[in-house]
């Protein structure tokens, strides 16, 4: 059977893996990176049931035409601290979701190598827009940590 289209990246933050973790489960954190420095969440919107079967959302006004997102999901699998794994739509009216996977691998000397893989639908241009946008997201998240 083929693997769902999509991509894989890896990044490493010079954080304990303990603190990448936080950055993915806690709302206020989240709200931060989530959208680079180019969008804003605010933490009012943000809800998360960080346990399997739980629920997440958040709204992001993005661009400079402050664009509404509605982003929602469902933790899939929670393994505190080293894997992540829930769904992702854009779209509020639609069920059509994407399966987000993050593995934090602890380096030791308090670094972390997070591997992020997202699999579904989406054409190969809509995968490339989003593999650049995680990455801008993910340098707000290196800043936050670098911060901490």
């Amino acid at each position: 059977m083929a693997e769902p289209p999509g991509f894989t990246m890896t990044r490493v933050f010079d954080a304990p893996r303990e603190l990448v973790w936080k950055e993915w489960v806690e709302p206020e954190r989240f709200a931060d990176w989530f959208g680079g420095s180019e969008s804003e969440i605010p933490l009012s919107s943000v809800s998360m049931e960080v346990s399997p079967g739980g629920k997440w959302q958040a709204t992001m006004f993005a661009g400079p035409g402050r664009h509404e997102i509605h982003w929602k999901g469902e933790y899939r699998e929670v393994v505190e601290p080293e894997r992540l794994v829930l769904t992702m739509c854009d779209q509020p009216d639609d069920d059509v979701f994407e399966l987000i996977t993050v593995v934090l691998t602890d380096l030791g000397d308090g670094r972390t190598e997070m591997l992020l893989e997202q699999r579904g639908q989406m054409r190969p241009e809509q995968y490339e827009r989003a593999e650049s946008g995680w990455s801008t997201f993910f340098d707000r998240m290196a800043e936050r940590l670098a911060d901490a």
